[in-house]
């Protein structure tokens, strides 16, 4: 049952990264700002869930896996992270390419870090 529930959070965290994705942003920069974003609005979600789960153990395993495994699994993505820096440093963008994996990781762990800070007050 766990498989099936991890994979209908993933296939709403893909289709709704899918669904994001499309929406037009200013293109003329060559920092990977919709991944960027989605990847942080990721963080945020894993750690509300997160945070919801530890406050609240009448929440049933079986959600928490949907929302942290398959939802967010499925709706941020490392391999395009990866892909996207990878590109830039071949085009000569090492700058942005370093700009890039150091600004998702910090933001990343600092949305989680202020998510916990303003629920467990």
């Amino acid at each position: 049952m766990n498989y099936i529930v991890v994979g209908a959070g993933g296939f709403l965290g893909a289709l709704l990264r899918y669904v994001l994705g499309m929406i037009s942003l200013n293109e003329n920069t060559v920092f990977p700002i919709k991944t960027f974003l989605i990847n942080v609005v990721g963080c945020l979600f894993i750690g509300l869930i997160t945070v919801a789960a530890g406050r609240n153990t009448a929440i049933d395993e079986k959600w928490i896996l949907f929302l942290k495994v398959g939802f967010c699994g499925g709706f941020t993505t490392f391999s395009t992270f990866a892909i996207e820096t990878t590109e830039l440093m071949k085009n000569g963008h090492l700058g942005i390419a370093f700009l890039y994996v150091f600004s998702s990781i910090l933001v990343g762990c600092l949305v989680i870090i202020g998510v916990e800070y303003l629920l467990m007050k």
